[in-house]
């Protein structure tokens, strides 16, 4: 029995799935350029808190209502600036995972957000 190349896997030419491959990537790569321009917010404690970031996980801004700053009640401010950032960084993810996803089309690529 003949062997069958390496060259087509099941009626794909390797060469066609290479060329796929590449384009993909580079899709992928400008897309990850371009997360750092999405944005997205969060604001909590009735808008005391405001927080935004860009779909490629870095905070841009934290907003403190001056009236959240009660020294007696560290604990609430602190609360709520953690409230808003893990919002904010969650709402950043799915913004990237939505963005690749539309490359990908849903395929889980180990590696990629």
């Amino acid at each position: 029995m003949a062997q069958r190349g390496m060259g087509n896997m099941g009626g794909m030419n390797m060469q066609q799935v290479m060329k796929q491959a590449r384009k993909m990537q580079e899709q992928l790569a400008e897309v990850q350029d371009g997360l750092k321009d999405i944005e997205v917010s969060s604001s909590v404690g009735g808008g005391m808190v405001k927080v935004t970031a860009t779909a490629d996980m870095k905070l841009t801004s934290i907003t403190i209502d001056p009236e959240a700053v009660d020294p007696d009640d560290v604990e609430m401010l602190q609360d709520l600036v953690l409230t808003a950032v893990n919002d904010v960084l969650e709402s950043a993810q799915d913004a990237a995972n939505k963005q690749m996803g539309a490359v990908t089309g849903g395929l889980g690529i180990p590696g990629m957000m």
